[in-house]
């Protein structure tokens, strides 16, 4: 198995996977900033005063990451970025879950309008599962390197 998980091009794929995951999910919390701090308010879990400036800074921790994830710059420590994210995003579906709450859970902004349920926390698992396997064997292959080249090999 570790062979698998191992393999540059998979591992590639894996990485482009979620940085695109990212990049996407914040594009269209930035095009409808009112629209995403609304998605965090109805989850109930912070104060007024947090949640337009979350709303503001999420995304952009979002794309920054998932950009330099794409382009294979500190692989690792992106990937810790977004698990971090994710674990935070697993917890506050689960939290919202156990209180009833029939949200929308705001994880591509307005734009595609999914509930929270368990299929979101299973999803959310998944992505986290990546982004483990991302910070195990860290992806360079064609990532670019500290003076802007890009490794072919890995």
């Amino acid at each position: 198995m570790k062979n698998v998980l191992n393999n540059k091009y998979l591992l590639l794929v894996l990485r482009a996977f979620l940085a695109f995951i990212f990049i996407y999910a914040a594009i269209l919390k930035i095009a409808e900033p009112g629209d995403f701090s609304q998605a965090i308010a109805n989850y109930k879990l912070l104060p007024d005063n947090i949640i337009n400036i979350l709303a503001i800074i999420l995304p952009w921790i979002e794309i920054s990451a998932g950009i330099l994830l794409l382009f294979g710059v500190a692989v690792k420590e992106n990937s810790v970025i977004i698990n971090g994210m994710l674990i935070v995003f697993i917890i506050a579906i689960g939290i919202s879950l156990a209180r009833g709450l029939n949200i929308d859970c705001g994880c591509f902004g307005t734009a595609d309008g999914s509930k929270i349920g368990l299929t979101k926390i299973l999803q959310n698992i998944g992505l986290l599962l990546i982004g483990i396997i991302l910070i195990i064997y860290n992806s360079t292959f064609l990532s670019m390197n500290k003076t802007g080249q890009i490794e072919s090999a890995n």
